[in-house]
């Protein structure tokens, strides 16, 4: 059996890792364009949601970690926690995080369509053909965004270490323009630092709270895009390397954004702005050209995390592909590049599918919002069952070695639980709060719906995969690879 799936190519190292876990979790578009939601959600208290949620993000991180030394494989929790908790739950992890991740692409490409119009704007080019360049509307901002997408998807099916050198340098453009203004925020603001941001406790209702933390976890969501390339990384635990420094970076850079964007801006400001909160942080320091300088660092931000986002997601569906859990246009892989091209392209079609689906909510900032609302809760239930893996996997350390228990049962276990329980509780009070169903951000029903519709149809696709194309891996609960990669000697562990 092959050590590894023919054609792709083992090239990449720490920083490429570090590369794609970063343009993927997309530090500066969180900061751009959910500081304002989060604002929304939990006031003046960004900063002590986005320390709480680190907490089970990192015991999280450690579990895929740990997972990755012993079973290196592109499908990580799809192949993880359909050994360890069973297949139905593996393909379901699997499911809910592609599918997230399209949601993700479908209206980052809005955003990324948005930043350009508002380019235009600044250029003094408000109309064309009669038509109104306006960059809160969610249709415009989608056709421009997925040409966008187009571009980058060609980068990502001709060599994924192109697109991560690609991404670093534009990772290295936009930390020093977001650095560089919010420092500057921090030096001049007008709004005086609060120890009280840091208080969880002073966040009021438990909904509010719950709901800021699902915000926060997005936030946070993407480092794991490096254990996706660890069957094309020389050493595979350079991939939890990469996850884990560049985690590690995205808490410093996410409490330094939200703590400089508090000192310059009020709250009323912070909500008012929404996803425009970083266009108008550089208008309101600086002059042009300089304040643009932020705009163009959104838009980097915004088309390194497209890149990043086709890249898990095609490798994701190539390890289900040839565990026959998907179909086998996944498994194609380009003998001229050594990437799934064919799945790229596919993956860069359903997102455009996705968006243009998305257009039911007119309003740019209304669609963010309910997109963030769904992956949240995704996110929150397959890093709760991948963390749980982990710690069934390794429960016999219990016995035999109490202190490594604590790393590889224990805090897996904690933080699956608690995010599992967030998920949970924030579900019943969506379910709860909306007399009826309404295509709104605001309706509970609908940011329940969109969630329980993915988790859905992935047990219908599960059903397909078992009894339709009979694949193995509902009889062993292990991906294709997995007898091959313990074969693989000392690089595995």
């Amino acid at each position: 059996m092959r050590s590894e799936p023919p054609g792709l190519r083992r090239s990449l190292g720490v920083v490429d890792g570090i590369a794609i876990a970063a343009s993927s979790t997309a530090a500066t578009t969180s900061i751009g364009i959910g500081m304002g939601s989060l604002a929304a959600t939990v006031g003046l208290h960004a900063p002590a949601v986005l320390l709480v949620a680190f907490l089970p993000i990192l015991g999280i991180a450690v579990a895929y970690a740990r997972l990755n030394r012993q079973e290196p494989n592109m499908g990580s929790g799809y192949v993880w926690v359909g050994r360890s908790l069973g297949p139905w739950l593996g393909f379901l992890t699997g499911w809910v995080t592609l599918v997230g991740t399209l949601i993700f692409m479908a209206y980052t490409s809005a955003v990324t369509g948005s930043v350009f119009l508002q380019f235009a704007n600044k250029a003094d080019l408000h109309t064309v053909l009669g038509l109104d360049l306006d960059p809160n509307s969610t249709a415009l901002s989608t056709v421009v965004g997925l040409l966008v997408l187009t571009a980058v998807t060609v980068t990502a099916v001709t060599g994924v270490r192109k697109a991560t050198r690609l991404q670093a340098w534009l990772l290295v453009f936009e930390y020093v323009v977001l650095l560089g203004f919010c420092g500057w925020s921090l030096v001049t603001g007008s709004h005086a630092f609060q120890w009280s941001w840091f208080n969880p406790f002073d966040i009021h209702g438990g909904t509010a709270f719950a709901q800021g933390l699902v915000l926060a976890v997005f936030f946070f969501w993407g480092w794991d895009a490096a254990f996706t390339v660890t069957e094309e990384t020389k050493d595979v635990r350079d991939a939890g390397r990469g996850g884990l420094i560049a985690l590690f970076a995205m808490l410093a850079l996410f409490l330094y954004g939200s703590v400089a964007f508090q000192r310059e801006m009020s709250l009323p400001e912070l909500v008012e702005q929404g996803p425009q909160a970083l266009t108008y942080l550089g208008a309101k320091l600086a002059d042009e050209p300089v304040a643009s300088l932020p705009l163009l660092a959104l838009l980097f931000s915004a088309v390194a995390s497209l890149q990043a986002s086709v890249i898990p997601t095609a490798r994701g569906l190539l390890a289900m592909g040839r565990d026959r859990t998907m179909g086998q246009v996944w498994t194609r892989v380009s003998p001229r590049y050594g990437s799934p091209a064919a799945g790229t392209v596919v993956v860069m079609s359903i997102a455009a599918l996705v968006a243009l689906l998305a257009l039911a909510i007119p309003k740019l900032n209304e669609m963010i919002l309910a997109a963030v609302n769904s992956i949240g809760l995704t996110v929150a239930l397959y890093y709760g069952l991948t963390a749980l893996a982990c710690s069934v996997r390794f429960r016999s350390l219990l016995r035999t070695a109490p202190r490594e228990a604590v790393r590889a049962v224990l805090v897996p276990g904690l933080s699956a639980l608690a995010l599992l329980g967030i998920g949970a509780y924030l579900a019943y009070s969506y379910a709860t709060m909306s007399d009826h169903f309404e295509l709104s951000p605001d309706n509970g029903w609908f940011m329940l719906a969109v969630p329980a519709a993915i988790a859905l149809t992935g047990l219908v696709m599960a059903a397909v995969a078992k009894y339709g194309r009979r694949s193995p891996y509902f009889r062993t609960g292990r991906g294709t690879d997995a007898d091959a990669v313990e074969l693989a000697g000392p690089t595995a562990n």
